[in-house]
C-alpha cells in the first residue's frame, strides 16, 4: 500500500516587520516624599524599524521620560528595553554609552549646538566621535545638507542659522552615523508654523528615503496628523493607540 504525503500549508502572511526597540512592562518611579511618583507605569511598547511614530498627552503623562528611557538617558526602575536585538536595560554605563553613540540619535526641542563649532562641525560631531574619517564626514554631510536644503551653509556658526535651520543641522548630526532610533523631544515647539511644516516635510523625507526609524515626544498636532500611529500616554500608561486617516 502506497502512501502519500500532504503537503503543508505554506503561509502567506508577510514577514514581521525588524522591530526598532521593544519595551516589556517598563516602570520609571522617582523617589519624593510623601509618595513615590510613578512617572511610567507598565508601558509595552513596539516601534518598527523605518516607524514614523508620535508619543503625546497632557504635561506629566511621562511622553517626555519614555523617550529619555529608551534613549538610554534614564534608567528604568524595572522592566526592559530592546534596542534592536541589544537589551539595554542593565548595561553598564560605558556601555549603554557606546549604544547611543551607535544606535541612537537625538533631537532636543533647544537644539542643543555647540555655538563654537559650524553647521557642519556640529552636524557630523557624532560621525567623529564613531571615528569616521574626514573625507567621509564630509562627503556625508555635505549630501545630506544638500537634501534637507542647507547647502551653502556649512561653515555658519549656530547664531547666523534661523531657528529652522538649526532644528535642520540638528536633525542631519541626528541621522548622519544611521542610527536604529531617532527621538526627538517636541523638536517644532520654538518653531512658526511655517518653519515647523518645513522641518516636518524634512523628516518625513529622510523616513521614506533613508528608512530613518522617528519616535516624537509632542504637543503639537501637526507632527500628530502626519505620524502613522500616535501612542497616547494618560498618568504614565498607554490609554490608546490611534492611527491618524484611518
Amino acid at each position: 500500500m502506497s502512501t502519500t504525503s500532504t503537503p503543508r500549508p505554506t503561509s502567506t502572511s508577510p514577514p514581521a516587520a525588524p522591530v526598532a526597540v521593544r519595551t516589556e512592562a517598563l516602570w520609571k518611579i522617582y523617589p519624593q516624599e510623601p509618595q513615590p511618583v510613578e512617572a511610567v507605569r507598565g508601558v509595552d511598547l513596539v516601534v518598527e524599524r523605518g516607524a514614523f511614530l508620535a508619543m503625546a498627552g497632557p504635561s506629566g503623562s511621562g511622553k517626555t521620560t519614555v523617550l529619555n528611557l529608551l534613549g538610554g538617558l534614564t534608567r528604568a526602575t524595572r522592566g526592559r528595553i530592546r534596542i534592536e536585538d541589544r537589551e539595554i536595560t542593565e548595561l553598564p554605563d560605558r556601555e549603554l554609552a557606546r549604544v547611543r553613540m551607535h544606535r541612537i540619535g537625538f533631537i532636543f526641542q533647544s537644539y542643543n549646538l555647540l555655538p563654537v563649532l559650524t553647521a557642519r562641525e556640529n552636524a557630523e560631531f557624532t560621525l567623529l566621535l564613531q571615528g569616521v574619517s574626514a573625507a567621509e564626514r564630509k562627503r556625508r554631510v555635505h549630501e545630506l545638507f544638500a537634501e534637507i536644503g542647507l547647502e551653502g551653509m556649512e561653515n555658519r556658526f549656530p547664531p547666523k542659522l534661523s531657528g529652522g535651520q538649526q532644528q535642520r543641522v540638528a536633525v542631519a548630526r541626528a541621522v548622519l552615523g544611521n542610527p536604529a532610533l531617532v527621538l526627538a523631544d517636541e523638536p517644532t515647539a520654538n518653531l512658526d508654523s511655517a518653519t515647523a511644516e518645513a522641518l516636518l516635510d524634512v523628516m518625513q523625507r529622510l523616513n521614506r528615503t533613508m528608512g530613518t526609524t522617528f519616535v516624537f515626544s509632542t504637543h503639537d498636532p501637526r507632527v500628530m496628523e502626519r505620524a502613522e500611529r500616535v501612542i497616547r500616554l494618560v498618568d504614565g500608561r498607554i490609554e490608546r493607540v490611534d492611527v491618524p486617516g484611518a
